[in-house]
């Protein structure tokens, strides 16, 4: 920043450095990349099913203290109480089917960006990893439709989802799906909006637990069709989140 005070150093320069810099170490067993929002639109989300609650409340208070916010993915009811109960931050909510805590502190705003993400799910089984995909978005600023039970068991429903979709205006569009994840080909074929498929951990017998829904989105015919990894709710949010804020960011653009 004295640099640029300077006339030395470019403002574009320097917020290319700062995030590049900006790690927070957390004692011994967490490195926060607290400048991953900046850098990628993308906030931090700490994975929480292996760390104990000790770590997790260390962890909350630094993301608090550094960028206004701690998301926590993938926590337990037991270490969401403790984690309230030892950080109380002034605001929080808890989605229980996603298993998502999110922690804000009183100066945090969180920025609607216009971006639309409707997400649909096959069955109610996969309805946790989609809630998880959901939370994820609208963190990012995001407006999000959910549309759920529509797999294509009784595809009328599928159809009636994919038109609802559309007519709100989805700029991405989140499929989480099970057992062959039919329902990921069938929107993909029928949209002109970029399709993320999220193969779901539901299915047994023969390549259950999610390998032929990973497979047969991974050999889908439609093109506009990308996949994530197996229940990775997570990375299917931030996937659709990211194109449904440029789209924004263009639309915002073209009308300035």
């Amino acid at each position: 920043m004295e640099a640029v005070a300077r006339g030395e150093l470019s403002v574009e320069e320097a917020e290319r450095r700062l995030r590049l810099t900006a790690i927070e170490a957390v004692g011994e067993f967490a490195r926060l990349d607290v400048g991953r929002e900046l850098r990628r639109e993308v906030p931090e989300i700490v994975l929480g099913d292996a760390k104990s609650p000790d770590e997790l409340v260390d962890i909350a208070r630094r993301m608090l203290e550094s960028a206004g916010r701690a998301i926590l993915s993938r926590v337990s009811r037991d270490k969401v109480e403790r984690v309230i109960g030892e950080v109380k931050p002034p605001r929080y909510r808890y989605e229980e089917k996603a298993r998502m805590l999110v922690l804000y502190a009183d100066n945090f705003k969180l920025e609607r960006t216009g971006g639309r993400v409707a997400i649909l799910a096959a069955g109610t089984a996969d309805v946790p990893v989609a809630e998880e995909a959901r939370v994820v978005a609208e963190e990012m600023g995001c407006e999000v439709k959910t549309i759920y039970d529509v797999g294509i068991a009784a595809l009328h429903r599928a159809i009636s989802a994919v038109k609802e979709a559309l007519e709100w205006g989805a700029d991405a569009i989140v499929v989480a799906a099970g057992r062959e994840a039919a329902l990921a080909s069938l929107v993909a074929s029928l949209v002109d909006a970029p399709v993320v498929g999220l193969p779901v951990s539901v299915g047994y017998g023969f390549a259950g637990g999610g390998l032929s829904a990973l497979a047969a989105m991974l050999q889908s015919c439609p093109l506009g069709l990308a996949v994530v990894n197996i229940d990775a709710g997570v990375a299917a949010g931030a996937f659709a989140a990211l194109i449904a804020n440029r789209v924004a960011a263009a639309g915002r653009n073209r009308k300035l």
